[in-house]
């Protein structure tokens, strides 16, 4: 006989997805994603995934991003930072030097997720990364 699952604590009050879509893959939790983006990057990949269209594009600037999250703008930037670093993000200017632009939410890599910060970096990652910060210092995609 199969094990029932407990009921929640308001069964009457469950939540239901109503109109929206959403952005947020479960294997962010099952693969430990989370755990390993850190809180600020979470925070922000988070409010990315509510603001983004159906392309996966949001167009919050990073001062309106630090105010909806409740972040600092410098802890933003970091977040951002680290999401592009990963491939989780990516992002291009609205113009050349702009420090904002579109953010747009890429799938989920089907490898693990790479090792929090000071870890081991692969080259493979790393001439990724130089790619996309060469490609935004030019202004392209």
């Amino acid at each position: 006989m199969a094990k029932q699952r407990p009921l929640p604590p308001r069964p009457t009050l469950v939540r239901r997805p109503g109109g929206a879509f959403g952005w947020l893959d479960a294997r962010l939790l099952r693969d430990g994603w989370l755990a390993r983006l850190g809180p600020d990057a979470t925070t922000v990949l988070t409010f990315l995934a509510l603001a983004a269209d159906r392309q996966g594009a949001s167009f919050y600037g990073r001062d309106k991003m630090a105010a909806a999250t409740g972040l600092e703008r410098s802890a933003v930037d970091g977040a951002l930072e680290r999401l592009l670093s990963v491939g989780l993000v990516d992002w291009r200017p609205w113009s050349t030097g702009h420090p904002d632009g579109v953010w747009q939410l890429l799938p989920l890599p089907v490898a693990a997720p790479p090792p929090r910060g000071g870890a081991v970096v692969s080259v493979a990652d790393l001439l990724v990364g130089l790619r996309r910060a060469g490609e935004r210092d030019r202004g392209g995609p």
